[in-house]
C-alpha cells in the first residue's frame, strides 16, 4: 500500500527533459532572483518511503546503516519496467534510474538530490561528556581545552571513533562492489578536525568512479552548533590542510575561526539560518545528484528540520540518506526578520550541582554563575 501511495505522489508525467541525466540541475544567479529583485526561496520536502530512515516506526536508537544497506527499503518503482524487465538489477541500481529519471522530467524549477548525511566518529568530547555527565560538561569542563590527560579543543577521534570509520569504509567497499550504491559526485565537511577525519577515513581507498574521485570542500557552515565550548573551536586553516592535503576549501574560509566567541553560544535559529545557506548553496551551485555529507548530530538535526524530514537521532558514527525534492519559488518575496544570532552563556568554577534544561547551570555555593557580555541583534533574511 505504501508503495502505491507513493507513486501515485511521484508519477512522472509527460517529460520536460529538464537536466541531463544524471544531473540534478543547478540554479544561476538569474534563476534565485525574484522579479522584486530579491533572492527566491528554495523550498524542500523530504520525499518519503524509500528509506526506513524516514519511516516513523524505525528506532533510531538502535538503527545501525551498515546493516541494511543504508537504509535502502526493498521495493519496486515506476521504472523498473523500462529499465529491469527481468529483474537482475540491485536495489540501488533500480532506485539510482528512478532519481535520475525524476531529474530528467523535472521542470526548471524542481530538482531531486540524494543527500548521505553521516556523523563522525566518536571524539573525545564525546567521551568526556560521558564520563562527567551532561551537566558537568556543559557548565565546567566543555570550556577547558582538556583535562590533563585528554584534549577535546577540535576533539580528534578515540580509538572507538576510528573503529566506526573503518566500518564506514568496508560497508562502502562492499555497498560500491556489490550493492551497487551510486557513489558520490559531490563531498562535503565541517572543518571540525573529527567531521573531516571521519570522512577522509570513509571515503579514502575506494575504488570509485574516475569522474567521481573523492575531492571534499570543506564548508564553514557545515560545523556542528557554535556553543562556548572548545570542541567547538575550529583549528586554522594551515592546520587542517596539513592534516588533510586532498582536501579544498570553500571560496572565502579564513585562516582562523571567526565565529567561535567562547564567551557566547549560537541561538538555535542561527544555527538554521546558516544551515539553509549551507543546503541553498549546494542546490544552487552543485548539479550532482548524489551528495555526501560528513557534519554533526546537532548540524543534520537542522538539515533535517530544513529539509521537512521526520527527526531521527544519529549516534557517532551512523549516517542517513534522504531523497530531497528543491523547488526553486522564483517569485516570493524574501522576508527580513530580526534574530538574535549569539546569547551569554554560563559556567561554573567547579564541577555544578546539576543543569536544568532552558535555565542552564546550577552551580555549588562555592562556584558561582559567571554570566558573559551580552549579544547583539542582527538583521538577516529569513
Amino acid at each position: 500500500m505504501l508503495a502505491i501511495s507513493v507513486f501515485a505522489l511521484l508519477s512522472l508525467g509527460s517529460p520536460c527533459l529538464a537536466w541531463e541525466w544524471g544531473k540534478s540541475g543547478k540554479w544561476n544567479h538569474k534563476q534565485r532572483t525574484t522579479c522584486h529583485g530579491g533572492e527566491s526561496t528554495i523550498e524542500y520536502t523530504t520525499i518519503s518511503g524509500f528509506f526506513q530512515q524516514d519511516d516513523p516506526s524505525t528506532d533510531s536508537s538502535s538503527f545501525d546503516y551498515a546493516e541494511v544497506n543504508y537504509g535502502l527499503i526493498e521495493r519496486p518503482y515506476l521504472t523498473d519496467n523500462e529499465f529491469d524487465p527481468k529483474g537482475e538489477k540491485t536495489q540501488w541500481e533500480r532506485f539510482a534510474y528512478y532519481v535520475n529519471t525524476l531529474n530528467l522530467e523535472s521542470d526548471k524549477n524542481t530538482q531531486y538530490k540524494v543527500l548521505f548525511m553521516a556523523r563522525h566518529g566518536e571524539g573525545y568530547h564525546n567521551a568526556a561528556e560521558s564520563y562527567y555527565g551532561t551537566p558537568a560538561w556543559n557548565c565546567y569542563w566543555g570550556p577547558l581545552e582538556g583535562n590533563g590527560t585528554s584534549v577535546w579543543r577540535d576533539a580528534l577521534l578515540t580509538e572507538a571513533g576510528f573503529a566506526q570509520c573503518t566500518k564506514a569504509n568496508n560497508f562502502w567497499k562492499n555497498a560500491l562492489a556489490v550493492e551497487k550504491i551510486p557513489a558520490p559526485q559531490a563531498y562535503y565537511s565541517s572543518p571540525l578536525i573529527r567531521s573531516a577525519t571521519t570522512a577522509n577515513l570513509t571515503f579514502n581507498g575506494l575504488d570509485l568512479p574516475a569522474d567521481r574521485p573523492f575531492v571534499p570542500i570543506v564548508k564553514e557552515f557545515l560545523r556542528e552548533g557554535i556553543s562556548m565550548r572548545t570542541c567547538d573551536l575550529r583549528s586554522n586553516k594551515t592546520y587542517i590542510q596539513s592534516l588533510l592535503p586532498a582536501f579544498t576549501f570553500e571560496e572565502g574560509f579564513t585562516e582562523n575561526d571567526e565565529l567561535w566567541r567562547g564567551y557566547e553560544g549560537e541561538t538555535s535559529e542561527a544555527q538554521r539560518k546558516r544551515t539553509k545557506i549551507f543546503l541553498d548553496d549546494v542546490f544552487s551551485n552543485d548539479d550532482s545528484t548524489w551528495v555526501s555529507i560528513t557534519s554533526h548530530s546537532g548540524q543534520i538535526r537542522e538539515n533535517l528540520r530544513i529539509l521537512n524530514h521526520i527527526e531521527f537521532r544519529l549516534s557517532t558514527g551512523q549516517a542517513i540518506p534522504a531523497l530531497i525534492k528543491a523547488v526553486n519559488n522564483r517569485r516570493v518575496e524574501p522576508v527580513t526578520t530580526t534574530i538574535q544570532s549569539f546569547v551569554p552563556e554560563a559556567t561554573c568554577s567547579s564541577p555544578p550541582i546539576t543543569s536544568i534544561s532552558g535555565q542552564g547551570c546550577v552551580c555549588s555555593s562555592a562556584a558561582s554563575t559567571a554570566v558573559f557580555a551580552s549579544a547583539t541583534p542582527t538583521a538577516t533574511p529569513a
